[in-house]
């Protein structure tokens, strides 16, 4: 397939002039008949590497996907593009799937989006010649290796036997080599040409704070974030129920969301969220695979997750669109202790474990968080990132070595029985149940640290477990004990750094200050037109436009088609559908500004206006310049609109005028140029209508 229609396709229907990295190569893999592995992090651009192929291949691509959401979701953002696509699931009246039947049939539909469950369903109408392509995505569900194994998935092996010869594609944001391997195994592509993009996403800030004081640190985090949609994400339901009861307390439109919801009130909610009426949610794992939302701007961990793998795929929920959007892990001693109890009882204990421990060095890293996320996936970084809690604040390092030895000389009096909590009751001098019933008050270690805060003390014994001097005895209640490099400190002299706590208010209010993002008025009335739309149609905002797009257009202006169409996301059919609505905003801010006459930018527009005064016509102009006449027409409307001496009435007669005004009252002042178009049965150009109606605007026509 030639480059130059790759491209002038991912335009025409994505609205993007260049592709991301890995995507032509994964695309031309397809139309050289391989079957190919893709690991690529959520908002990597996947979907275009199956969409894009199948406008062109000849027959239908078959999209294997896990949840309905999310195959509506995909599919309504095709249809918004132009492109024929249906969805088939379990939801759908018998009416509706034989439509879908039909259209199967006749060759009609581009790209198919199925459920596991709903193969075999189709299978009688599938031919190995009708089938061009297939794609897997969220691959890693067929491994019980990955982090989210759905039972479903492992039929799915039989499809390269039904279709050998088709080209089969398996995508995920998350899979280390191990998973990878399965995935390809399973899905009988073992010869797969395997694709690992970066899994670096430099727009997502990393942190990670201790899990004090949740409730208030999420207020402060959520009122500096004002209109700016994120998930909360819980271990359990009731945390869910919880957190939002209390941020709804305080004003705050928030929602639980779990798997013990019926079934329609869930919908009802995710679509809430969706459609950007509810602004944040509070979730279990439960929620999320399904969401498409491109414009979620942040999400926290109330609790530590039980692997990197499933946090790195939350956290790719935020920032889609390439936008900064801000990502907060909540770490705690009790959550740890939790997932142990979670992993015991699973059937692969020892690999959950294990991941569980990367999972707990992360969280309580000292150094580039980013470096150790990536690393996990196989990437490794020399340079810090910069973008992380570590990088903008790096520890202080001090001699830690008499806080270490009150600490192990404590442990070592209580005889390893205890936990971290009655331990620093014991070196704080608490007077609790828990220290007087065990006479803990008599012991010469009593109240030594007291000078020392509960949540500093928790913080310097969690730094001594990471540097091996003490143990966590998981399989004995948790209580800590003595390694034998603690004799080092204890007996023989040796010294220790220990990193200086920070003062974590300070650092949140500075860092929350710092991120404080208030939209400008442009952009938010380009948000609220888009919100309009979406509502109108009974589609998610975002697949109008995302937010990047939108601050494309606050930053260039675009006031004619041709300018338009040049911001990244605006295909074809997006300009003749949207594109009236929001030059339209986007002129309307500018004349309100009053913004001052401004210069004409580059010779050619220049040039154009010279020939205009000279007394050529478009046309004329046109053939001087060897141009398109569309492009005139773009020059002289852009000149109009930056206040040059423009007589738009020399370009329309007074009857089309008149004809546009009169489809303008029985049309019921429509938003979209199209529907004059076909009302006109193409009589009257584009063109034409375009300069009616800003003459109409003018004049209050």
């Amino acid at each position: 397939m030639e480059e130059m229609q790759l491209l002038n396709t991912l335009k025409e229907y994505f609205g993007f002039d260049s592709f991301r990295p890995l995507q032509k190569k994964i695309i031309d893999g397809v139309f050289n008949g391989h079957d190919n592995m893709v690991i690529m992090p959520t908002g990597g651009g996947k979907s275009i590497c199956y969409q894009l192929p199948a406008l062109l291949l000849p027959n239908i691509t078959l999209v294997i996907s896990p949840l309905i959401a999310l195959m509506k979701d995909q599919v309504d953002g095709l249809k918004v593009n132009g492109i024929e696509a249906a969805f088939l699931n379990s939801s759908q009246s018998e009416a509706e799937q034989q439509e879908i039947y039909t259209s199967i049939e006749q060759n009609e539909l581009k790209l198919l989006y199925v459920a596991p469950e709903s193969l075999q369903i189709i299978d009688r109408f599938l031919t190995d010649v009708k089938v061009s392509l297939i794609a897997i995505d969220e691959a890693h569900c067929i491994s019980s290796w990955g982090h989210d194994f759905r039972p479903a998935y492992t039929q799915l092996g039989y499809l390269k036997k039904r279709f050998p010869s088709t080209p089969m594609i398996a995508l995920t944001a998350t899979a280390d080599k191990a998973t990878r391997k399965d995935i390809c195994n399973q899905l009988n592509i073992p010869n797969a040409k395997k694709h690992v993009a970066s899994f670096d996403r430099k727009n997502l800030s990393l942190e990670v704070r201790p899990g004090t004081k949740r409730i208030e640190q999420i207020l402060q985090f959520v009122d500096a974030r004002e209109n700016e949609s994120g998930i909360i994400y819980c271990l359990s339901r009731k945390n869910t129920e919880e957190v939002s009861a209390k941020l709804k307390a305080h004003g705050i439109k928030a929602e639980a969301y779990h798997a013990g919801l019926g079934h329609l009130e869930r919908i009802r909610i995710q679509e809430d969220f969706i459609n950007d009426t509810q602004q944040i949610i509070c979730a279990t794992i439960a929620f999320g695979m399904g969401i498409d939302k491109s414009n979620i701007r942040w999400v926290i961990h109330y609790n530590m997750p039980k692997n990197l793998e499933g946090y790195y795929q939350e956290i790719g929920r935020a920032g889609r669109d390439g936008l900064a959007s801000d990502t907060l892990l909540f770490h705690s001693y009790a959550d740890v202790v939790q997932l142990q109890k979670f992993a015991a009882n699973s059937k692969n204990e020892t690999v959950q474990i294990a991941k569980l421990d990367r999972m707990k060095q992360y969280s309580e890293a000292l150094t580039c968080r980013r470096k150790i996320l990536l690393s996990y996936f196989g990437e490794l970084k020399q340079e810090d990132c910069g973008n992380c809690d570590i990088c903008r604040n790096p520890p202080q390092f001090f001699d830690g070595t008499v806080i270490a030895q009150k600490a192990l000389s404590c442990i070592y009096r209580l005889k390893g029985q205890e936990s971290i909590t009655v331990l620093i009751d014991v070196l704080r001098g608490a007077q609790n149940e828990a220290v007087l019933e065990k006479n803990y008050q008599n012991l010469t270690t009593y109240g030594i640290g007291k000078e020392i805060t509960w949540r500093d003390w928790q913080q310097y014994i969690i730094q001594l477990i990471n540097l091996g001097y003490v143990e966590i005895a998981f399989h004995l209640h948790n209580h800590l004990q003595l390694t034998p490099l603690s004799k080092e400190i204890l007996f023989k002299g040796e010294k220790l750094q220990l990193a200086k706590i920070p003062d974590q208010k300070e650092i949140q209010e500075q860092t929350d200050k710092t991120l404080k993002r208030k939209d400008s008025s442009l952009f938010e009335r380009l948000r609220l037109l888009r919100l309009q739309i979406a509502k109108e149609e009974g589609i998610p905002a975002y697949l109008i436009f995302n937010d990047a797009t939108l601050k494309e257009m606050e930053k260039e202006r675009p006031m004619t088609d041709e300018d338009f169409i040049q911001i990244n996301g605006v295909g074809r059919k997006k300009m003749q559908d949207y594109g009236f609505q929001f030059i339209k905003e986007i002129i309307g801010f500018s004349k309100e500004k009053r913004a001052p006459k401004k210069s004409i930018k580059g010779n050619t527009k220049k040039i154009t206006l010279d020939l205009y005064k000279e007394g050529l016509a478009i046309e004329e102009i046109a053939t001087e310049r060897k141009l398109a006449v569309s492009t005139i027409y773009s020059h002289l409307i852009n000149l109009y609109n930056e206040n040059e001496a423009i007589d738009l009435h020399k370009f329309i007669s007074k009857a089309e005028l008149d004809a546009i005004k009169k489809a303008k009252k029985s049309l019921e002042n429509p938003n979209s140029l199209k529907e004059y178009y076909e009302h006109f049965e193409e009589s009257i150009d584009y063109w034409s209508i375009k300069i009616g109606l800003m003459i109409l605007e003018e004049t209050g026509g």
